[in-house]
């Protein structure tokens, strides 16, 4: 079964039937929200609204532990994410689409591992690359099927939020190799990789990053959302696409 994490806005892909949605209890705490459950074409899927159903929670207190553990409790096997990003490449701007294959962590202070306490034996991923090779590749298939632009590749630099960047920051982001930025990559793939999930990312570029291209001078983010809601159309044709490639 495939899982997406993203808005609820996602639940609206052609086609789907939800069938339910289930409360989930974990060991650490209360995920984002119930999951959703449907089907698309006979294939089924499961829902997570990472900020939660009325968009309540901050990417910094996102309780992702508990997000990755309730799908791994559900035997789900691959995970896409559907994020928002600020566009630094010059092959990212607004309204692009992106599937990330490396990701750099800025955040601080979030919980960002199962193997901690004193019950735990000392465990290290290999991290190396941070997505799964093999979902994104049907990514790409997906848009590629759905006739769905989409940019192969990229550095996803993982901030804190809720608050943008400086353009200073972005500067050192695209000094250290990152081609985006977001606030919600890091610890969720870290966390699917502990928890043994394929996970991978559709990135939507919604601005260009603080001081690149309109944004020079201030995010404008009125507009920002604006390019979201017109991009993620067609990231319903890759999903969509998508959930026939996972069940080929």
């Amino acid at each position: 079964m495939l899982a997406i994490i993203g808005g609820t806005g996602l639940t609206r892909l052609k086609n789907l039937q939800i069938t339910h949605r289930q409360v989930i209890r974990t060991p650490y705490g209360e995920p984002s929200g119930a999951l959703t459950f449907g089907e698309i074409n006979g294939h089924q899927v499961v829902f997570l609204a990472r900020h939660g159903y009325g968009h309540t929670i901050p990417p910094h207190e996102i309780n992702y532990r508990a997000n990755i553990w309730a799908l791994a409790e559900q035997k789900i096997k691959r995970v896409v994410s559907v994020c928002t990003v600020g566009g630094i490449r010059d092959d990212l701007p607004p309204g692009a689409l992106a599937v990330p294959d490396q990701i750099i962590d800025y955040t601080y202070g979030r919980k960002h591992t199962f193997f901690e306490g004193g019950d735990k034996p000392v465990t290290h991923i290999d991290f190396t690359e941070p997505y799964c090779p093999k979902l994104r590749a049907r990514i790409l298939r997906a848009a590629k099927l759905s006739h769905q632009p989409i940019v192969d590749g990229g550095c996803y630099g993982a901030t804190q939020g809720p608050r943008l960047e400086t353009a200073a920051e972005i500067r050192r982001i695209a000094q250290d190799g990152g081609d985006m930025v977001g606030m919600t990559g890091m610890p969720e793939a870290a966390l699917a990789r502990e928890a043994g999930l394929s996970y991978a990312a559709v990135a939507v570029v919604s601005n260009w990053a603080a001081g690149r291209g309109d944004s020079a001078h201030q995010v404008d983010l009125a507009a920002a959302e604006g390019v979201f809601h017109e991009a993620i159309e067609h990231v319903h044709r890759v999903l969509e696409a998508l959930v026939k490639v996972d069940g080929d």
